[in-house]
């Protein structure tokens, strides 16, 4: 049996499923045929145009934070958990931290409680690449490394619903698997203030507008294609040895940061060019990106997605889509 005939006739729930990829990850289980697929979004960072049409999906514009929406949605007896909600980004959470904790954190213990109480086959949590490493981590960055020393609440409430699915796997056995995400970017991901880069690159080479790089251009990130997350997220739902398991899913790849801006220029003819400015006071990280030896070795996962690909495929959704895209971004 493959694995993605798992999720056939079955009810799954997505949390977070307005935004990049979780509308991508919703669309996927309708076409492998899910019986029911339930989005939970409060629509603070994704939008509603993401979630598909679809006669098997249905969208509850809520918090995750909300006991009657979750008694409402647990009461469908779902098998699987996609837990994508987050209030997302390092800056957000710095600005916001007590905001950052109620959804990251109790919002995740929450959904644990629930999916517990009525017997979910597996709770897939997404983290952060940067939630458990820090800034000192070395390079490519493994699983066995943790530290302490991060360097936003972000970080530790991402580390945090670690920590507590590894409490609910250990102590109630919730089949629970947590995969750390690097810099998921692709068609779906709108630009704006605590955005990612990519989109907000895209969003301004097609206006013609220079590309602020900040630091010195030679920092690098690991970017993970959408389409490449969301397949790691279902393997990760449907193959038993995940169970328990922590997981980078990145690409695998470094880029500098400089690379990336010439690339989306070149891409989208900008002859705008690129322009220096500062770091952010938190961003205390050089190079990030991630072993994926652990993900091929459990789930099999080969990202087969090259970055210059990958960009060219969201270029051209960004021109598919720009008023409404221009429409959604808030800076």
């Amino acid at each position: 049996m493959d694995y993605l005939d798992k999720f056939a006739g079955k009810v799954a729930v997505v949390t977070g499923g307005a935004g990049l990829i979780g509308g991508n990850l919703v669309r996927r289980l309708t076409e492998l045929e899910a019986m029911k697929v339930i989005v939970v979004d409060d629509l603070s960072g994704g939008h509603r145009w993401s979630v598909p049409q679809h006669g098997a999906v249905e969208f509850i514009e809520a918090s995750i934070l909300e006991e009657q929406v979750l008694r409402r949605v647990f009461r469908e007896k779902p098998q699987y958990v996609f837990h994508l909600a987050a209030h997302f980004a390092n800056q957000k959470a710095i600005e916001y931290p007590e905001d950052n904790l109620a959804v990251n954190g109790l919002g995740t213990l929450k959904l644990l409680e629930w999916s517990h109480l009525v017997g979910v086959e597996r709770f897939v949590f997404t983290s952060a690449g940067c939630s458990a490493y820090g800034s000192k981590a070395p390079v490519p960055l493994t699983e066995d490394f943790v530290t302490l020393y991060l360097d936003t609440p972000y970080q530790i409430h991402k580390l945090l619903g670690e920590l507590y699915c590894n409490f609910f796997y250990e102590f109630y056995g919730l089949s629970t698997v947590k995969l750390r995400l690097f810099n998921v970017y692709g068609p779906g991901g709108v630009p704006g203030k605590y955005k990612n880069v990519i989109p907000n690159f895209i969003f301004w080479a097609l206006q013609g507008k220079p590309l602020p790089v900040m630091g010195t251009g030679n920092e690098s990130r690991d970017f993970t294609f959408v389409m490449d997350a969301v397949d790691g997220l279902l393997r990760a739902g449907a193959i038993e040895k995940a169970t328990g398991e922590t997981m980078n899913m990145g690409s695998g790849r470094e880029t500098r940061t400089i690379d990336l801006a010439n690339l989306v220029n070149r891409i989208t003819e900008n002859n705008a060019g690129i322009t220096s400015i500062g770091k952010r006071d938190w961003d205390k990280s050089n190079r990030r990106f991630a072993s994926i030896e652990r993900a091929k070795a459990v789930l099999d996962y080969n990202p087969p997605t090259q970055i210059e690909k990958g960009i060219e495929r969201t270029v051209a959704w960004f021109k598919d889509n720009f008023d409404r895209i221009t429409a959604s971004a808030v800076f």
